[in-house]
This record gives C-alpha cells, sequence and structure tokens, in this order.
C-alpha cells in the first residue's frame, strides 16, 4: 500500500514536475507476465524516476549499503527503499552474486517486473560500462523477456555527489523486449551468458548514446578513486 502511496501521491508528483520525464517506447514494456527491465544506471534518482512512471509495479535489485546505515537516517532510508520495492542486495563476491539471482527469480516466478542495472554500480563518469552477468542468468532460468532501457539527462540532473537534483527535463526511454529462448538450458555456459549480457548492454547502448567502456564499472571507479589519493598525498 505504501508503495502506491509514494507512487502516486507522495514522490510521483514531484518527480514529474522536478525532471519532466519524456518517455518513449513505453508500449514495449509488457502489460502482464514477468519480464526484466535491464537499464543503465546514472544517477541515485533513477531508483525512483522508473517506478514512477510505469503503470506496472517494478521491483529493483538495490545495493545492500541502502538498508544498512547506522542511525535514524539509516532507518528511515532503509524503509522508503523497502516501500519503494526495492530488494537489498549484497554486492560483496560470487555467493553476494548468486543471492541476487535467487532473490530476482522470486520476484519474476510471480510473474512481476524485475528491474535491475547489468552494471552494478552507478557510473561515475557518465559512460556506460560492461555489463555483469547475472542479468543473463535470470533472464534464461526463467525464461523471460528483457526490455533494455535508457536513462537520458539523469547524471547531469544528479551526478555522484549532488543530494539536490537539478531542475531539468530527461528522458526515459525503452527498447524492444530481446528474447533468448535459443539459449534455453544453456545457462550453466560461461560463453552463453557473456554473449547475452553483450546484448542486453548494446540494446542499452543504442538507445542511450553513451560512451562504451569494456570494462566492469567498480573496477575503473576504484582505480579513479586510488589515483585521486595518490595525487592528494603527493600535493601534501
Amino acid at each position: 500500500m505504501f508503495y502506491h502511496l509514494l507512487k502516486y501521491v507522495l514522490l510521483g508528483p514531484v518527480l514529474r514536475l522536478v525532471f519532466r520525464p519524456r518517455i518513449e517506447g513505453l508500449d514495449h514494456v509488457p502489460e502482464s507476465g514477468a519480464a526484466i527491465i535491464a537499464g543503465n544506471h546514472l544517477s541515485f534518482s533513477d531508483h525512483f524516476l522508473m517506478p514512477a512512471i510505469l503503470k506496472r509495479r517494478i521491483t529493483f535489485l538495490a545495493k545492500a549499503e541502502y538498508f544498512t546505515g547506522p542511525g535514524l537516517k539509516g532507518r528511515l532510508t532503509a524503509f522508503f527503499f523497502r516501500s519503494a520495492g526495492q530488494i537489498p542486495v549484497d554486492r560483496s563476491g560470487k555467493e553476494a552474486g548468486q543471492a541476487a539471482v535467487r532473490e530476482g527469480l522470486k520476484v519474476l516466478g510471480r510473474g512481476e517486473l524485475l528491474g535491475i542495472y547489468p552494471e552494478g554500480t552507478r557510473s561515475h563518469d557518465g559512460r556506460l560500462y560492461k555489463g555483469k552477468v547475472g542479468v543473463a542468468v535470470m533472464a534464461l532460468k526463467a525464461g523471460v523477456p528483457v526490455v533494455p532501457c535508457a536513462m537520458i539527462g539523469t547524471f547531469e540532473a544528479q551526478p555522484p555527489g549532488r543530494k539536490i537534483p537539478k531542475l531539468r527535463p530527461i528522458t526515459i526511454r525503452f527498447g524492444e523486449p530481446l528474447e533468448f529462448s535459443r539459449y534455453a538450458g544453456m545457462e550453466d555456459e560461461k560463453a552463453v551468458l557473456r554473449a547475452v549480457t553483450d546484448e542486453i548492454m548494446y540494446a542499452v547502448l543504442a538507445l542511450s548514446g553513451q560512451e562504451y567502456v569494456d570494462r566492469y564499472a567498480a573496477e575503473v571507479k576504484a582505480e579513479a578513486e586510488a589515483a585521486k589519493i595518490r595525487r592528494f598525498a603527493r600535493r601534501h
């Protein structure tokens, strides 16, 4: 119930006012049945914009840190994310990835929409990064279509570190559903999972027009942070 209160009364109208989202290709999202919405991830606002504009409820896999913050602020944030239909996912290690797949398959097993960011983390520089194969595992095991989605303009509206978004229009663009029935029963083959994931990411790329980097975002982000620390140490 609180999900619908957020969507239609508390949060949805505010997001529409602030971002004035332009929606393209909404007819590509199935009106019923299980499906995965796989998109790029540019801003903290992404978590809330898509649920606000979709007619159907969508459940996202979100990083566990949003649910484990200390103090009153942490508890309120966790309550907010859970109420908004987010599922916490521990992103540290192989077992964590398997747990995320299990949670995602539960959502799909109920015939619902599952939202996922295959990059695994927000882009720190606005580019599109290599996707992790969990999205492919879920698509093949559940036998569901994957709808590629591109958030355009959210990085400029609320880049990493900015708490209050800028007032500017954005575009949310959905592509034609991708189906992978030709790979049925092959969800344990690494080459197949990589091929499926890359096909999804290239579809997102075609929608977003971003620069593509064939590396994992977390690795590049860690390198950038390490370089920043070294520059700081040299200056001091």
